[in-house]
């Protein structure tokens, strides 16, 4: 009988300063995974609230995680507590009912911010949960807010790989530096890398420097993705030889992710 193997998922954490093009690299990075290695079990999760990376990706969403969190919150203010633990006891189950299965991938949003007030308890458990499922998948890409904050507080304190996206701007390099420096104390990683993404002089790529992180890719203004985009298509429908495909391709592979 062969002996079954156990394995480690690659978790991929995405961070940078708004604006610099981090969700659709998220979404190239994803696409990417489905193409370099058919038939590997792939979860997407939409940390940000705006849910962006689902129009990257082509995908409707119909529930949230937070959509379960609040139905916890709601039910416990109305001091039904045993109808509480219910559905925290279901959690597992009712995530797997959140996740939409896609064409080579499955796909989770985490949804609006969290509400006012402390629930520490119940923020940690659904956390727990989504690692637990993260266990079931052999890569994992996280779309978060700006900073890193949020992916510790609401998704997972464990990645693999911390990639880092910035424009050629002073302020979205500088971004870059405080992401890592706060990631050094929130959460753990064993991979760093960036990419410049929107590069419009490739002149001054040789004075962006990030202390401590590999550039693992510069990635030009794409007129082909920003055409796509326009239209409302997804990220699949780019053509292969689109910079931002090429690019992220570039940068897995440095950082030995493909």
């Amino acid at each position: 009988m062969e002996e079954k193997q156990t394995h480690k998922a690659k978790i991929i954490a995405v961070a940078g300063k708004g604006g610099v093009g981090k969700t659709s690299l998220c979404s190239a990075i994803v696409r990417v995974l489905v193409e370099a290695h058919p038939g590997a079990r792939i979860l997407a999760i939409d940390a940000d609230p705006a849910i962006g990376l689902s129009t990257a990706l082509g995908i409707k969403v119909e529930h949230t995680i937070d959509d379960i969190r609040n139905e916890v919150i709601e039910t416990s203010e109305r001091g039904e507590y045993r109808q509480a633990i219910e559905v925290l006891n279901e959690a597992r189950f009712r995530i797997f009912d959140t996740m939409v299965e896609c064409e080579g991938f499955a796909f989770l949003a985490i949804g609006r911010p969290e509400a006012a007030g402390c629930y520490c308890s119940v923020n940690s458990y659904l956390k727990e949960v989504i690692s637990m499922l993260a266990g079931d998948f052999d890569y994992v890409v996280i779309d978060g807010e700006a900073g890193i904050e949020q992916i510790s507080r609401r998704v997972m304190e464990q990645v693999t790989h911390l990639l880092l996206i910035t424009d050629q701007s002073a302020k979205g390099v500088r971004v870059c530096e405080e992401i890592k420096h706060v990631a050094d104390e929130l959460i753990t990683y064993e991979r760093v890398g960036a990419i410049v993404n929107r590069v419009v002089d490739p002149a001054m790529n040789e004075h962006i420097k990030i202390e401590g992180v590999e550039i693992l890719a510069f990635i030009p203004t794409d007129p082909q993705h920003a055409a796509n985009d326009i239209q409302g298509k997804s990220v699949f429908e780019l053509p292969e030889d689109a910079f931002v495909i090429s690019g992220v391709k570039d940068a897995l592979r440095k950082i030995e992710i493909i």
